[in-house]
């Protein structure tokens, strides 16, 4: 008894302390949404010279009460928690930046042009890449081919990503560099390169399929990694975005990110899932968690299976417009089981990319039995982007506490053809935030940017609509699975924040908490959803500090 309480006294002392010491900051007369149930709305916040949150409450009492200390005025704006992406890549993002746009291109010939265009700031000599091409938005839906790229680049290599990331599209000059023969009709494991009547490759490689380039691309410079991570920090902080889950980190992207944060040039937090290859996973092991401020890597991401739009998504049944075909595993249950089963039993969080079906059951099936065998694991894996899922394996992954790590965007992009994919009876169990939630899953929001834009309010909206930025269809698609907006910006913030294990820092402004907080030129939660994506940023603030402020913008 006597030691609780001394521990008791000490706690006092602690808090009085805090509420004794004057703040390093202030902002008031503000709209601040919490996303604290005890206390949801204050005009005012204080935080100390480490960032964390020492007083909430009215303008007046806080001012009232620290005189001196200068004011960040909010003139009325609205203010949230620093919002959060569940699943991103950060390098991806950057290098996206770097490399031509293709995203919303309308054929074939406006990704020439687009490459035209890109390319006439490169050395000639330099390998042609572009990022986004979705032939599913081109007449005719086809896949393209070599033939279409030769005639403007019959000698510069060109390699160009699918805006899932789970194809990429090459010339005749890239698939000429490459060290194995492509001839005959050999596949890899876990890929598929399309081919044509008398089996010659036409320049799609589907999944694992990519990796025939991998030898032959040149690697980037550091000073290249270098400026790319400057393009996504910068675009990530001007959208709002204080933290961002890495899906599939590198060990050399984690020491960057350490080093950055280390020379106090990390504006964002990243909870970094390390690339699940043997090289990273025994890293892991061997040196246990990374605990820093801005940066924590405590779990590993595998792969099940591919992607819906490239049909390479692992489904139990045949696809709907390709008959005979149900995607792609890439591994087989007693593998991805071993890899699970190590994973847990370095005590690491398990994040599984699961699209289709056939790969959800698989993974929550991995999933259960792992943590059955390592019951003193920490818990909280995760199955990325659940796109589609049987409805008897929703309370399975419920049950087992398992985390749906879901993009709303990707529902939007989707549903022009994901009915053609899959047919109108599994579309029960597609894009299924409702029903998740219904069942007592933890849900976590994310983009999987730079598949999707990086922009959070295009989440929230697509969340809360399901309809793309021209309001179609009328009333959402499939709009019994439409949520709140308070649900999706809690799947920003608060629940992402417990996905990442970062729930007592930040998710939500609370005592104690770190200062983590978007100003917004309106409020999302009275204005009409339809006007959610033209919402702005006009500051973000990390620990107290603005990382972000918008031109002309007066606080």
């Amino acid at each position: 008894m006597r030691f609780r309480f001394s521990a008791a006294c000490m706690l006092l002392a602690l808090v009085a302390q805090t509420l004794a010491a004057q703040p390093a900051g202030l902002a008031v007369n503000g709209q601040i949404y919490t996303m604290n149930p005890d206390q949801p709305l204050v005009e005012a916040m204080a935080w100390d010279a480490e960032g964390r949150i020492v007083a909430l409450g009215g303008s007046e009492a806080l001012v009232g009460r620290w005189p001196e200390v200068a004011a960040t005025e909010l003139k009325g704006r609205t203010a949230i928690p620093g919002l959060i992406d569940a699943h991103g890549h950060v390098m991806g993002l950057g290098f996206a930046l770097l490399d031509a746009d293709l995203v919303g291109a309308a054929d074939v010939d406006e990704v020439v042009q687009r490459l035209q265009a890109h390319a006439a700031d490169l050395p000639e000599a330099a390998w042609l890449r572009g990022r986004g091409w979705d032939q599913t938005r081109w007449p005719g839906a086809e896949f393209p081919s070599a033939v279409d790229l030769d005639a403007a680049f019959p000698d510069r290599p060109v390699l160009l990503e699918r805006i899932d990331g789970h194809a990429v599209w090459a010339n005749s000059a890239a698939m000429g560099r490459v060290e194995v023969d492509l001839t005959g009709d050999w596949q890899p494991e876990g890929g598929f390169i399309h081919r044509d009547d008398e089996g010659n490759p036409t320049g799609v490689f589907i999944d694992r399929a990519e990796d025939v380039f991998e030898a032959v691309i040149p690697p980037p410079t550091e000073a290249e990694k270098a400026l790319a991570l400057d393009r996504a920090l910068e675009r990530m902080s001007s959208l709002g975005l204080t933290g961002a889950h890495d899906a599939g980190t590198s060990l050399d992207d984690l020491r960057r990110f350490l080093h950055r944060e280390a020379a106090g040039e990390l504006p964002i937090r990243i909870h970094a899932l390390a690339d699940g290859d043997e090289q990273a996973l025994a890293a892991l092991c061997r040196m246990g968690t990374v605990d820093t401020p801005r940066v924590t890597a405590r779990g590993v991401k595998f792969y099940a299976d591919g992607a819906l739009g490239s049909r390479g998504a692992a489904l139990l049944d045949a696809y709907s417009d390709d008959p005979g075909n149900q995607g792609l595993l890439f591994e087989t249950d007693e593998a991805l089981q071993a890899m699970v089963d190590k994973a847990m039993g370095c005590d690491l969080q398990v994040a599984i990319h699961a699209i289709g079906d056939r790969a959800n059951r698989q993974v929550i099936d991995a999933l259960i039995e792992g943590q059955q065998r390592f019951d003193g694991n920490p818990g909280r894996h995760r199955v990325e982007h659940v796109q589609i899922i049987h409805p008897k394996d929703i309370p399975r992954l419920a049950g087992a506490g398992i985390i749906a790590s879901m993009q709303p965007t990707h529902a939007t992009s989707d549903m022009r053809w994901a009915e053609d994919r899959l047919g109108e009876q599994r579309l029960f169990g597609a894009y299924a935030w409702q029903r998740l939630r219904q069942a007592g899953a933890h849900l976590a929001f994310g983009s999987d940017f730079p598949v999707e834009q990086v922009d959070p309010m295009l989440g929230i909206y697509a969340a809360v609509t399901r309809q793309d930025l021209d309001g179609e269809p009328p009333g959402g698609w499939l709009p019994d699975q439409r949520v709140t907006v308070e649900v999706a910006v809690s799947g920003f913030t608060v629940d992402a924040a417990w996905a990442g294990f970062a729930e007592d820092e930040v998710g939500s402004l609370e005592m104690g908490r770190r200062a983590d907080f978007v100003v917004l030129d309106r409020n999302l939660f009275e204005i009409d959803p339809a006007d959610i994506p033209d919402t702005k940023v006009l500051a973000t603030y990390l620990d107290g500090q603005a990382v972000y402020r918008a031109e002309g913008a007066s606080m």
